[in-house]
């Protein structure tokens, strides 16, 4: 994952001019729209038009509807044959079996290929704290759900098996926006804390290099976590 999803819009045309092949092309724009739709910026059953998004970011229709067909393949959108492109709706109870296969990649983090522990990916972590903290002390929806993603990436870092990051990354995004969906209805402060706690349990683990330990606590928090959507989902 690079920076180019948290460009602004008007950047998005610049950085793929300046791409040097299709592939880097197809990259941004596909990582630019999933972070829309994952950060509600495209809300569910919003309507995206080829059209406006080919003019938008200076390109044909051609490339631009590969990576729609990729993020349909993904579960984030879906073709409606009269209707067009729309983003897909979020569901805890058609999510579960989704949660808990991540939960069981989260510990493969820690036991497959762990990555050794050094200064750049203690930084990293170290800096994933600075923000948790930041996020505590003024806590937003956006702010909240832009961590999410960002620690996702970071905590990837921890292995280096290519096949399982790829996994977990397509498995993160189908349900990631649940966050954002829920959270009005429910307790942002509290959320907000548990997050962070988790950022700091984590970061201390890797401070002490211990990735299996950073795994362990990243899945039982993804088990609590889900257990709190269900929970309030159901009611009292």
């Amino acid at each position: 994952m690079t920076e180019i999803a948290n460009v602004a819009s008007a950047d998005v045309a610049l950085q793929l001019d300046r791409a040097s092949s299709a592939q880097e092309r197809f990259r941004i724009m596909y990582e630019v729209l999933r972070d829309r739709i994952c950060m509600l910026v495209y809300a569910p059953g919003t309507q995206l038009g080829e059209e406006a998004l080919a003019a938008e970011f200076g390109v044909s229709r051609s490339p631009l509807r590969k990576v729609l067909q990729n993020l349909e393949a993904d579960g984030l959108l879906l073709s409606q044959q009269g209707i067009g492109t729309l983003v897909t709706d979020i569901d805890v109870d058609e999510l579960e079996q989704v949660y808990r296969l991540r939960m069981e990649l989260n510990e493969l983090t820690g036991r497959l290929a762990p990555a050794s522990i050094d200064a750049r990916l203690r930084a990293l972590f170290e800096e994933m704290h600075k923000r948790s903290v930041a996020l505590r002390g003024e806590p937003a929806r956006e702010s909240f759900a832009r961590l999410n993603i960002d620690f996702f990436h970071a905590f990837q870092q921890l292995t280096e098996n290519q096949p399982l990051k790829e996994v977990s990354e397509r498995l993160f995004y189908q349900t990631c926006r649940i966050w954002l969906k829920m959270i009005p209805s429910m307790t942002l402060e509290n959320e907000v804390d548990i997050f962070c706690r988790e950022i700091e349990e984590i970061c201390s683990a890797v401070a002490l290099g211990d990735v299996l330990a950073a795994a362990m606590i990243r899945k039982a928090h993804l088990s609590m976590g889900f257990t709190r959507l269900r929970s309030h989902r159901q009611g009292p």
